[in-house]
């Protein structure tokens, strides 16, 4: 990465009645949704079309520190913490905004590595090998918009 600003996509969002549990607290996977929101509108804002079929999540690490609850909005934030040869480091943050009396909370925060194996790799081939980043998806996501 350059010293550019790091890639970071925000998404506002809502916990739904499927994200909760029977008391209207959010089910902790719901993290992931909202992480992968805030990541495809990343990519969309960066022309990266291709990246998700590419991008493996190959690690993924959380810490849950407040509970969401149904009908609760919420803002989840990636940043692209690291760019390697193949693979990516990301973080971020899920805040559970003013709700029904309580101020604004961060819900979890955490980080996951994707890992480029290319969009033609052969699912029934067995595990694919990772290869380098696309040189235009690193310019992309360190330079700012294409």
């Amino acid at each position: 990465m350059t010293d550019a600003a790091p890639a970071v996509g925000v998404v506002h969002t809502r916990v739904e009645w499927i994200d909760t549990d029977a008391s209207g607290i959010y089910h902790n996977s719901t993290v992931t949704r909202f992480v992968e929101a805030a990541e495809a509108r990343l990519m969309a804002e960066r022309g990266l079309d291709g990246y998700f079929p590419s991008a493996p999540r190959v690690r993924y690490e959380a810490d849950f520190d407040a509970p969401l609850f149904f009908g609760q909005d919420v803002t989840a934030m990636v940043t692209l913490a690291h760019v390697g040869t193949a693979s990516m480091r990301w973080e971020f943050e899920i805040w559970g905004e003013e709700f029904a009396g309580r101020p604004r909370v961060r819900a979890a925060r955490g980080s996951y590595v994707t890992v480029h194996v290319g969009a033609d790799h052969d699912p029934s081939a067995g595990i694919p090998r990772s290869r380098p980043w696309p040189e235009e998806w690193v310019t992309a996501l360190s330079a700012g918009r294409p």
